[in-house]
């Protein structure tokens, strides 16, 4: 697990003022399998990987690319939550 991408990606919805749904899969009895089911889903077994409305983003630095573009900010945009 990258702790530091976690927190950095944590650390930006912060800084936008969105309450993200966080789900700290290590403290999850069945954190295993749902890390499972992600990387079937997503391709990737690394965390975090951040969606927004449904919207698979990535990971740390999609999450990161997609901020700077401005395409984070449209997503959640067209989730209806408000941003800083």
């Amino acid at each position: 697990m990258r702790l530091l991408d976690c927190a950095e990606v944590k650390g930006l919805f912060q800084k936008l003022n969105v309450d993200a749904k966080v789900i700290e899969l290590d403290s999850l009895a069945d954190g295993q399998q749902v890390q499972e089911a992600l990387s079937g889903i997503v391709g990737r077994r690394t965390v975090p990987q951040v969606f927004v409305g449904g919207v698979h983003v990535g990971g740390c630095d999609d999450t990161m690319d997609a901020y700077d573009s401005g395409r984070l900010k449209q997503l959640l945009k067209d989730a209806g939550v408000t941003i800083a």
